[in-house]
């Protein structure tokens, strides 16, 4: 288990005290690009994610994806002794990735303030629902209710349905990708003055910047956006289209060239000289028109049938795919986005791939998830703790 030298994070030291599922998965965005990721897990209380969704011979398969290349150590830091040995850990680290409640370090006395004086030059990212302050701040909150706050929910759904929420944790994993963002901006502005400082990351924020213009669109017109389904109030025809052979496609004509090509493909090359037809906003308001000259198209033809006419057109479309596909499509193939890891446990594993390619430095995935606590020995005899010692923090329940 020893760390590759040819990654753009080689070097960088990672401890993640984060729990489900923003601030781990940030962590390990790193840990695939190269850093050295530490998982701090409490002894008897292990990341939630490890039983989180289905298992195999008890085994967590969500732990095995969001616990790759990540040493995993045992650590209660409400006793002395966990809080102590932390500090140490932290003074030789770049990054802490915490998700408490906040006031929860500083009730354990390892606020900044004491993070800071053991490592001046350390980032620490604190990821919560609703951020450091503010009137929710000291509530309980998940990715869920980011989803519902955000107006994410409010737009999602047919028009005449209840509000959806996503059935994945969608804010959890923005607000992942966005920490691991600032976490890296944060070490460039380190670079620069040689200090280190907090990352204040709120779940409720990066899902709205996602979501657009929706507030400048309310602060300018008041216009409020509505569930429209899968049309858009931008575009038309963009829906989901059922096929001869009861597959789905979709198909998006944001731009006009790719509408223009769509109706010529469908035998109504007549609906593009009608007036409306040249802005993607007059085409919404005419969606049902253009809607049914699609869908009649492709409810006659099968789905091999309707892709094959599409790329011969250069019309965008894509089939609607479940995992079972999504493991078989030939573009995933080619770019290897579902990749095969051995794993000590449960033998290959196929998960996502690392999240982009460098051409020159890429990341890698070195091992799967390990078992809780499985480095904790390795990691504090490398930080200089003495067999007497692992054994006076085991006696008092820090380990």
């Amino acid at each position: 288990m020893t760390e590759t030298t040819t990654t753009p994070l080689s070097g960088l030291r990672v401890l993640d005290l984060a729990t489900l599922f923003a601030g781990p998965l940030a962590a390990t965005m790193l840990g695939d690009f190269g850093a050295e990721v530490i998982k701090v897990e409490h002894p008897t209380k292990p990341d939630p994610s490890r039983g989180h969704g289905p298992s195999r011979d008890g085994v967590g398969l969500w732990w095995k994806l969001l616990g790759r290349n990540k040493r995993t150590i045992t650590l209660d830091l409400s006793k002395p002794g966990g809080r102590a040995t932390l500090l140490r850990l932290a003074a030789t680290a770049d990054v802490i990735i915490e998700n408490f409640r906040p006031g929860t370090l500083e009730k354990w006395d390892l606020g900044w303030a004491e993070l800071s004086a053991a490592n001046p030059k350390l980032v620490l990212a604190r990821v919560t629902a609703f951020g450091q302050f503010g009137p929710y701040a000291h509530r309980p909150g998940f990715g869920t209710l980011a989803e519902a706050m955000s107006g994410f929910a409010a737009i999602t759904g047919e028009p005449d349905a209840p509000p959806t929420l996503p059935p994945f944790g969608l804010a959890d994993s923005i607000a992942g990708l966005a920490t691991a963002y600032a976490v890296m901006t944060a070490l460039a502005a380190r670079d620069r003055t040689g200090e280190g400082q907090v990352v204040d990351m709120a779940i409720i924020e990066p899902i709205l910047t996602a979501l657009g213009p929706q507030p400048l669109w309310y602060d300018q017109l008041g216009h409020v956006q509505p569930r429209t389904g899968n049309r858009s109030q931008n575009n038309a025809p963009r829906n989901t289209y059922r096929t001869a052979d009861g597959s789905w496609v979709a198909v998006s004509t944001s731009a006009q060239s790719i509408a223009e090509r769509v109706m010529r493909l469908v035998g109504r090359p007549e609906l593009i000289d009608e007036p409306w037809f040249a802005t993607g906003a007059d085409r919404a308001r005419h969606a049902d028109v253009l809607d049914a000259a699609v869908g009649d198209w492709i409810a006659q033809r099968s789905r091999t049938e309707v892709l094959a006419a599409f790329e011969k057109a250069e019309a965008a479309v894509a089939p609607i795919q479940d995992v079972r596909d999504v493991m078989a499509d030939p573009q995933y193939q080619a770019l290897d986005t579902i990749t095969t890891v051995d794993d000590p446990e449960l033998g290959p594993l196929r998960m996502q791939n690392v999240l982009f390619r460098l051409s020159a430095t890429p990341g890698s995935i070195r091992w799967s998830g390990r078992p809780h606590g499985a480095d904790t020995d390795p990691v504090l005899t490398e930080l200089g703790l003495t067999e007497a010692e692992l054994a006076t923090l085991r006696q008092e329940g820090a380990l």
